[in-house]
């Protein structure tokens, strides 16, 4: 049974989690108008991956930010960071909002986009580790199911992004989608700070930490001293989950640009994916308390690995709305099944004093490298080679990475 406690402790942790998640799928889903709006005026393909690029560029930061405010998590209690970083997240989102384009600001607008997604990464570096630590700490037996709603928050911000896409996109003209519509979201995510602050501001202390008595050793240099093992388990682990995750985020894009289709039904398809991703993440959740990690994750990622070539060859060769909505809900099944218990995996990569610092870097980390680059790889690799099918092969080769990482956790972690 869920207590009252832990009710509020799921709340608290992920409605950060859910905003910092919004934000980054309407930045991927509204990347085309974004790029005409901030970038000098040319070839809408080169407007387009500089909006990925800036995209991809801001990750870089995610790590620092995992570093100071996941030692400040491991210092000073999860629950001040976590009404820390919401705040520097809705400046972020603020930014965005209210940003006057290239024609008003010149040089100075694609600079000042660029200051406003540092911002937000530095915040959602220290997210994660924060959040994750808070949510697994609330009870040890339940730690799969508690942990598995950090990341159906992300189902649930997908869902809600790929709702404002498909009904702004349906509703208002390409000409009003440049000029204010692509806004609007940004505008409701700052809706989200104030009322996770307060949630936030009045939840307990995990549990975990309530107990740590004395002063702990450093948690960065504990970290990249005696838990490098920890920091490629999580990361690794992570992999195959974050380069999904954006390429379900930019195959609406992938339907619009490449294929042809409708920009509206495209973003519908993405809807089915955020409803399987909230739903179904916590119900894997608890049969990963019952049954075992490793017992689900391992399978998912091995047909994650071998299904998603054959999918993007059909999607390509049989180019409409329902391929692109069955392709991403079988990519969105296997998704949820394989990251429903992921955040209690690579929570229990760490100790607990030295646990959000080690979840926020090898999170952030892995993103930065295999996830935040994924849509600017995804074109590239179509550009590249010619190949619509290209993106899937990226895919295949970082599932591997994962496996690997699953059995490294097995054998000298005893994760199960």
């Amino acid at each position: 049974m869920t207590t009252t406690s832990t009710r509020r402790a799921i709340a608290a942790a992920t409605i950060g989690n859910a905003l910092e998640w919004f934000d980054l799928a309407v930045y991927a889903l509204m990347a085309s108008y974004i790029g005409r709006t901030f970038f000098p005026e040319g070839d809408p393909g080169v407007q387009l991956v500089q909006a990925y690029a800036v995209f991809g560029v801001t990750y870089l930061i995610r790590p620092l930010g995992g570093l100071v405010i996941g030692a400040y998590a491991d210092r000073h209690g999860r629950k001040k960071a976590l009404m820390l970083t919401i705040w520097l997240m809705v400046a972020g989102t603020f930014l965005l909002a209210v940003l006057p384009g290239y024609e008003t600001l010149g040089i100075f607008a694609p600079l000042a986009v660029i200051v406003a997604r540092l911002l937000q990464g530095f915040a959602a570096g220290g997210e994660f580790g924060a959040a994750t630590s808070f949510l697994v700490e609330q009870n040890e037996r339940r730690k799969g199911f508690l942990g598995s709603f950090q990341f159906a928050s992300q189902g649930l911000s997908t869902l809600m992004a790929a709702g404002f896409a498909a009904a702004l996109t349906a509703l208002l003209s390409d000409e009003a989608m440049t000029s204010w519509g692509w806004r609007v979201p940004f505008v409701f995510g700052l809706l989200i700070g104030p009322v996770g602050y307060y949630i936030r501001r009045y939840v307990d202390e995990s549990p975990a930490m309530r107990e740590e008595t004395g002063p702990s050793p450093s948690p960065i240099r504990s970290v990249f001293r005696h838990h490098w093992g920890g920091l490629l388990i999580a990361g690794g682990a992570l992999v195959v989950s974050t380069a999904l995750n954006f390429i379900l985020q930019y195959l609406p894009t992938f339907g619009v640009e490449e294929l042809g289709l409708d920009d509206s039904l495209s973003f519908v398809a993405l809807l089915v994916t955020g409803v399987i991703l909230t739903v179904g993440t916590p119900v894997v959740g608890l049969l990963a308390d019952r049954f075992g990690r490793l017992v689900i994750m391992v399978p998912a990622a091995v047909l994650i690995g071998v299904s998603v070539v054959p999918l993007f060859v059909w999607v390509t060769a049989v180019p409409s709305f329902f391929t692109l909505t069955a392709a991403m809900t079988i990519l969105g099944l296997l998704k949820a099944a394989y990251f429903g218990a992921l955040p209690s995996v690579m929570s229990d990569a760490f100790p607990v004093w030295a646990r959000a610092t080690g979840l926020s870097f090898s999170y952030n980390t892995a993103v930065g490298i295999f996830g935040g680059f994924t849509p600017t790889i995804a074109t590239a690799l179509i550009a590249g080679t010619g190949s619509q099918v290209a993106p899937g092969y990226y895919l295949l080769a970082v599932s591997f990475v994962s496996i690997a990482a699953l059995a490294a956790g097995y054998r000298t972690r005893g994760i199960r």
